[in-house]
């Protein structure tokens, strides 16, 4: 590698150096000759050759002028060296004794020494050296990781730089460290850049060789020195010289601001910051040279305004650094040390109060007040005339006080810009075509980039480029599932937009698809330990059909039948992953280490359901009756166990009965009652939930690995379909609960004193009786052994109530009651059909007269809100003739209204404490009213909630803290969800269908777009419609940062 002479730094041209052309080549010499020789050209010694003789070298250092190491100018062996440059014969043999020097002395010297140029340590910036074996430094580091490289040792740094093999190297023939110099050339090496001024001038490979008699490291002369520039002139007399010994003195280091002068000059001209920032010369006090350069910019040599620091400890003023970086590339301009303009940070606060307790003298003509540096942008703005601070403004020469452009009126502002209007539009016609409206933009743009407001720049960027306001592909995609629309619908949506404003404002359709990707499960990887039993260690599956592994005959499942589902685990990962923010939120919030790598006990919630006939008539022929039914999960709580052994709740679901927070896990095109259809179906799913259980899930939250375990809590299902899957008879049997063993007429007698009896474990145990009939007993006494159970429970549920359910049970019968006592039923126990019809006719025209509650063939939740209701027994009253059964039937309601919120809240401890306490009196109260006052109704016989109201509320509450919460209201509420996807879905085929209703479905529920849709509802609430083409043209562009 060869460079001109003129491009070498000045530290190394004024260097002494000699050419190889002025080596004197003779055949034969003597040794005191060649001794000589190596006295007066060191650069020619057995130590310094060069191993490439075809390459003309640039220069090589001098020997001579190489400072000695403290350790050697100690060592005593030094002061009897001979003080002549060329011995005489008669002391030849002196100089021969110099070969007994010792190896050690040798190589105390040659680890002053750079190992790649030679060159001392003490002549090079900042007296820094590195080893050239090992690993490599933290700073090192640091860039080759922000370069993109991985972990380097310094071997092959230098081998990759340098084509310099050290790892062969020997300690007594080699140094072992390497200069500062050279480092900078790996760095920028590394970063891939050629700079002049960091630029070293190796032209050839120094091959070391090892200790010798002529060894020029040890036979250092100490006479005076010559001029290697000139040869040396015959001697025309031989004549004694008187020698003085001469002290070796080492080279003064220059700063690196003096080696780098080429581009601190070239610093100055980019900042030109002349009329902008304060001289060194201002000061008031004659500061010491070290103290003011301390104080002033590195850049423009001016008295630092906004001082920043680089990593590399250099001050610049924030204006100045941020130009140099702008031009000459991201890099410190005294040293050329990497560096981004995130990486300045602010010198510490002692600094800058000293900085601003500086006294200087004020520029301007005629003041010459003494002020302190930080109270010098104040007094500046009392002067009429130049200011020094920032630019200077014209100096008005009467009248009004001038004033700012944007403050005038659009007259004043077209008088005082006509000039520079007339220039302008004078370039455009020249050399734009006369766009004036470009050649303005690009002059703001460029004005906005000059002042560092790169985001402000980028949206004037994007909206000349026809982009602006553009939304994430996030938003739209929220958008586009919170209000239901089509592929068809958005594509229209999305090409009109485009077509009326000529601008992008929504995503494309597969820019949505790739979003979609990261938010369904299958995206993230995860690890199970120990692996899930019977369980594929697959990550990336998605949507995967329900019925796969079947055998295909005709007889074993109906054609109708479809299904698709995620795989449990899979799903559990992914919205473990939408709520990654909170977890991180929750530790943080309990003072808990954001390092913590678990256990995480995770609590989910599971919900069964069906939705009814969902089916949609297309063509024509009669409607064929389509049920469908969906399972699905809620994940209730996280927790930890904290330093004091206490488990802490960093995340709990606040509102479990939404359909937000219910992500649906599997659907099917099948029927609830349906045995054998649910068992083949949801038996994977049981199987999948049960390998979990023994497992610990490994997955990566805020980008370290932490372990969660799982509880599975199985309480969201109804009546009906708990008595389906646990295996248990009807609604209309005999054992009128599903908690506990008591039938319908023991429950009558006895409505409080029962107690939960029944589990999953016995049902499947009373099922193995019931199938063997071990005891050999009769149909009606092996009914009565196993308590109603008639078929195998393949899902596991935990005995519960469903509140919502229980509610519109309730509310049905005092629909039922207030009938019976309007045609006072207590004295006519047997009325006939007739009757009860005029009855229900007259309660339901009072009701829709004066409570405005239409008539429904089945009650549903609003129906039940506001029936039961004081102002609906109020009503009612009126139709009462008894006035004593009016009060009966007022103080009966009371106290259903204070009962009601215990299992409706969803934390009945917060929200209704005083109720929760007194609900065993109010029961106790309302059994004894039905048993005695509505005998006529209640003798024998009792509904299963109303048992399940009055026996079993505390019960459960006792062991679960709720019973709203962990209802099946939100998988309820995601009916409604099932069929406005089905409309958005429409396809031929059904199994595409159900595919694109279970993507959208769980995207309805993620976390991170549900901001996005309240967004988008907020916007629906409002009166004027949303129109983007308004909103830009008034200058009032969408911030995508807002919404996020």
């Amino acid at each position: 590698m060869e460079m001109p002479m003129q491009i070498i730094p000045e530290y190394f041209r004024n260097s002494e150096t000699r050419l190889a052309d002025n080596v004197p080549k003779k055949a034969n010499i003597s040794a005191a000759e060649a001794f000589e020789s190596q006295a007066v050209l060191p650069v020619h010694s057995p130590m310094w050759q060069m191993s490439s003789p075809q390459i003309k070298p640039l220069g090589v250092m001098s020997l001579e002028t190489l400072p000695l190491d403290k350790k050697t100018l100690e060592d005593k062996s030094l002061e009897h060296m001979s003080s002549e440059v060329g011995p005489p014969k008669a002391k030849f043999y002196e100089y021969r004794q110099m070969e007994t020097k010792s190896s050690e002395e040798h190589m105390l010297r040659l680890q002053n020494l750079c190992r790649i140029c030679g060159v001392s340590f003490d002549t090079n910036s900042y007296d820094m050296k590195y080893p050239v074996n090992g690993s490599v430094d933290e700073v090192t580091q640091e860039v080759l990781r922000k370069m993109g490289f991985g972990n380097s040792f310094w071997p092959e740094l230098i081998h990759n730089t340098f084509n310099i093999d050290v790892r062969t190297d020997l300690e007594a023939r080699h140094p072992t460290h390497f200069c500062y110099n050279c480092w900078r050339i790996i760095i920028q090496t590394i970063n891939n850049t050629t700079n002049e001024d960091a630029f070293f001038p190796i032209g050839t490979t120094v091959q070391w060789k090892p200790h010798s008699t002529f060894c020029s490291m040890c036979n250092i002369p100490s006479g005076p020195r010559k001029r290697k520039v000139l040869k040396r002139s015959p001697p025309v007399a031989k004549k004694p010289k008187i020698t003085v010994d001469i002290p070796i003195r080492s080279r003064i280091v220059k700063r690196q601001d003096q080696i780098n002068s080429v581009s601190i000059s070239l610093a100055k001209k980019i900042v030109n910051c002349k009329k902008c920032h304060l001289n060194s010369k201002l000061l008031v006090l004659d500061y010491p040279n070290n103290f003011i350069q301390s104080v002033t910019c590195q850049a423009c040599e001016h008295l630092l305004a906004d001082p920043v620091q680089t990593p590399c400890k250099h001050l610049f003023c924030r204006t100045c650094i941020l130009k140099c970086t702008t031009v000459l590339g991201k890099y410190c301009p005294v040293c050329w040390f990497p560096c981004d303009s995130s990486d300045f940070k602010s010198p510490v606060k002692s600094f800058l109060s000293v900085l601003s307790l500086l006294v200087l003298k004020c520029p301007v003509t005629d003041c010459g007040e003494e002020v302190r540096l930080g109270e010098y942008p104040n007094h500046a703005k009392n002067h009429k005339e130049t200011r020094m601070l920032h630019a200077y403004s014209p100096i008005n020469k009467g009248g009004r006080p001038r004033q700012h452009l944007l403050s005038l009126t659009r007259r004043a502002q077209k008088h005082r810009l006509r000039k520079l209007k007339l220039q302008v539009k004078a370039f455009a016609d020249k050399e734009e075509g006369g766009d004036v409206k470009s050649v303005c933009l690009t002059l703001f743009l460029l004005v906005l980039r000059a002042g560092n407001e790169h985001r402000q720049a980028d949206e004037l960027e994007a909206l000349m480029q026809g982009q602006g306001s553009t939304l994430k592909p996030a938003v739209s995609l929220a958008i586009r599932v919170s209000t239901f629309l089509s592929c068809s619908q958005y594509h229209k949506m999305y090409k009109t937009v485009k077509a009326a404003t000529g601008k992008q404002i929504f995503q494309p359709l597969h820019v949505l698809r790739s979003t979609e990707k990261t938010l369904l499960p299958g995206y993230y990887s995860f690890e199970w330990e120990p692996p899930l039993a019977n369980v594929s260690t697959k990550a990336d599956v998605g949507i995967i059909d329900g019925t796969c592994g079947w055998p295909r005959y005709i007889d074993d499942c109906s054609m109708e039948t479809i299904s698709r589902r995620f795989r449990y685990d899979v799903a559990i990962v992914s919205a473990l992953k939408d709520l990654e923010d909170n977890i991180l939120e929750g530790l943080k919030s309990q003072n808990i280490d954001e390092c913590f790598g678990g256990p995480f006990t995770v609590t989910i919630k599971e919900s069964c359901d069906g939705m009814g006939d969902v089916s949609e008539k297309h063509g024509c022929g009669p409607s064929v009756p389509e049920k469908a039914v969906r399972y699905s999960f809620t994940i209730m709580t996280i927790s930890v166990v904290n330093e004091n052994n206490e488990i802490v709740k960093i995340f709990e679901e606040l509102k479990p009965n939404s359909e937000l927070c219910c992500k649906p896990l599997c659907l099917m095109l099948a029927d609830e009652s349906d045995h054998e259809t649910l068992t083949a179906i949801l038996g994977p799913v049981v199987a999948e939930r049960e390998a979990m259980k023994n497992s610990d899930l490994i997955l990566e939250i805020g980008d370290l690995l932490r372990s969660f375990q799982f509880i599975f809590k199985g309480t969201g299902y109804d009546e009906k379909l708990v008595r389906e899957i646990e295996g248990l008879e009807a609604s209309g049997s005999m054992y009128v609960c599903t908690l506990c063993d008591a039938t319908r007429a023991e429950a009558s007698q006895n409505l409080i004193l029962h107690s939960i009896t029944r589990s999953h474990e016995e049902n499947l145990e009373r099922y193995e009786i019931w199938r063997t009939n071990p005891y050999h007993e009769t149909a009606e006494e092996l009914r009565d052994r196993v308590k109603g159970v008639s078929a195998k429970p393949f899902i596991e549920t935990q005995p519960s109530i469903d509140a919502l359910h229980c509610d519109i049970g309730n509310a049905t019968e005092f629909y039922k009651l207030f009938q019976d006592e309007i045609g006072e039923m207590h004295k006519n126990p047997h009325p006939s059909k007739e009757e009860r019809k005029r009855w229900q006719t007259m309660l339901d025209k009072h009701l829709r007269k004066r409570m405005n509650l239409k008539p429904i063939m089945r009650l549903n939740g609003n129906f039940a809100r506001k029936l039961m209701t004081k102002e609906t027994v109020e009503a009612v009253c009126e139709l009462i003739p008894s006035a004593e059964r009016r009060e009966i039937l007022r103080e009966l309601m009371q106290l259903y209204i204070l009962m009601k919120p215990v299992w409706r809240s969803t934390f009945p401890n917060r929200e209704c404490p005083d109720l929760l306490c007194q609900y065993s009196f109010h029961s106790q109260r309302f059994a004894e009213l039905l048993c005695t006052k509505f005998k006529y109704r209640y003798d024998g016989k009792i509904t299963n909630y109303l048992h399940k109201t009055l026996a079993h509320v505390p019960e459960i509450i006792e062991r679960d803290g709720s019973i709203g919460a962990w209802a099946s209201e939100g998988n309820e509420s995601g009916n409604k969800l099932f069929r406005r996807f089905r409309k958005m879905n429409a396809r031929q085929s059904k199994s595409y269908e159900l595919e694109d209703i279970l993507k959208h479905h769980w995207l309805y529920t993620s976390k991170y777009l549900q901001r996005f849709m309240y967004m988008q509802k907020t916007l629906e609430n409002l009166t004027v419609p949303f129109d983007p083409d308004a909103i830009i043209s008034k200058n009032n562009p969408i911030d995508d940062n807002d919404l996020f």
